[in-house]
C-alpha cells in the first residue's frame, strides 16, 4: 500500500513538473502593461519580465528629462508588480491551492 501511494505521489510530482514547464513557456506570451503619468508612459512586460514595449505620449516629450525618466521608472515598477501578480496567479492555478513552503522558487 505504501509503494502504491508513493508511486502515485511520484506520478503527481512528475505531472506538476511538466505543468510548470508548460506554464513557463506560456508566460512568455502573456503580457502586462504598467503605466504612470495618467497613462502617458506605458511599459509592456511579458511573463518572464522581458520588456516588449515602451510607449511615451507625444506631450511628454516636452517635459524635463528628469521628469520623463521618473515616469519611465515608475511605469517599469508598475509593470513589474503586475508581472509578479500574473506569475503568482498562474502558479496558484497550477498548484490548486497547495500550500508551498515560504521561499519556494520556481525554475524561472
Amino acid at each position: 500500500m505504501f509503494k502504491g501511494g508513493l508511486g502515485g505521489m511520484m506520478k503527481k510530482a512528475q505531472e506538476m513538473q511538466e505543468n510548470m514547464q508548460r506554464m513557463q513557456k506560456e508566460l512568455v506570451h502573456k503580457t502586462v502593461v504598467g503605466q504612470s503619468g495618467a497613462g502617458g508612459v506605458k511599459v509592456t512586460l511579458n511573463g518572464h519580465y522581458g520588456c516588449e514595449r515602451v510607449e511615451i505620449a507625444d506631450e511628454l516629450w516636452q517635459e524635463e528629462r528628469e521628469m520623463l525618466e521618473a515616469l519611465v521608472a515608475a511605469a517599469v515598477s508598475d509593470a513589474t508588480q503586475k508581472t509578479k501578480a500574473l506569475v503568482e496567479a498562474e502558479m496558484a492555478k497550477l498548484t490548486g491551492g497547495m500550500n508551498l513552503p515560504d521561499g519556494f522558487k520556481m525554475p524561472f
